[in-house]
């Protein structure tokens, strides 16, 4: 079989596997712009990250799932600054967005001047990097975009404020859970119902950031985590959505 018939089959069964999936379904009926965005709806329904007037930093927002939740949980008064390297087209209604790669040097003042010197009260990430289907490699990427998004967090984040960063289980994730934690009272790891159970993704959530604790150790070296929660479990009937329509 040559290479176009082989992805025409391939794309029969991502779409009989799209229209299989309730959470794609909803999406549509609800008009979110992914799947996804009933992910940020399972964890907001539990842990109530989102609150009217909050300032909140979407990371890899494209094509505005995620954003499209936020704008509605932090009405009226709330703001949202959206980040992606792609556009977002069409353009969201509430949401300032900064087309930009992450890693870009000049995007971490670019949001600053936004937030202005209140800072974000929360940092939200739904990125992943492109698979290569090579397991080491695709998780070394990972990884390498969590760090980055974590050292954007730490320059964003209001005193108090939090992180909920898409992370995949992998050996190198560890490292990073216990450097992250130290730069928050509180962490967590959740699996929202909307997550497919054969993908390893999970969410990672760091609240209470410490800006006095970070600052009175430096580097934030001898600093341990406080893992606390259980993961999110058991199939839900969607009630909302976020990410793009297969994520």
């Amino acid at each position: 079989m040559d290479q176009p018939l082989k992805q025409s089959a391939s794309r029969r069964r991502w779409l009989q596997r799209q229209h299989r999936d309730p959470y794609f379904r909803q999406a549509r009926e609800h008009g979110y712009r992914s799947r996804s965005a009933f992910k940020l709806l399972d964890i907001q329904q539990r842990w109530k990250l989102l609150r009217p007037g909050a300032v909140v930093v979407d990371l890899g927002a494209a094509p505005g799932g995620w954003s499209q939740v936020v704008v509605k949980e932090t009405a009226p008064g709330g703001r949202v600054i959206a980040v992606d390297r792609l556009p977002m087209k069409p353009p969201l209604s509430g949401v300032e967005f900064i087309q930009a790669q992450i890693p870009d040097p000049a995007l971490s003042a670019r949001v600053q001047n936004l937030l202005g010197a209140g800072g974000a009260d929360l940092v939200i990430s739904d990125m992943a990097p492109n698979i290569s289907g090579i397991a080491v490699t695709d998780q070394a990427r990972s990884v390498q975009l969590a760090w980055q998004v974590l050292a954007l967090a730490g320059q964003w984040l209001r005193p108090g404020g939090g992180l909920l960063i898409k992370l995949f289980h992998g050996p190198q994730v560890q490292a990073w859970r216990a450097s992250a934690g130290r730069f928050f009272e509180r962490a967590r790891s959740l699996k929202p119902a909307a997550s497919r159970s054969a993908s390893g993704e999970f969410y990672w959530l760091g609240q209470g950031r410490n800006h006095q604790r970070v600052a009175a150790a430096g580097d934030a070296s001898g600093y341990g985590i406080v893992e606390t929660g259980q993961e999110l479990h058991g199939p839900r009937s969607p009630t909302g959505g976020e990410g793009r329509i297969d994520a």
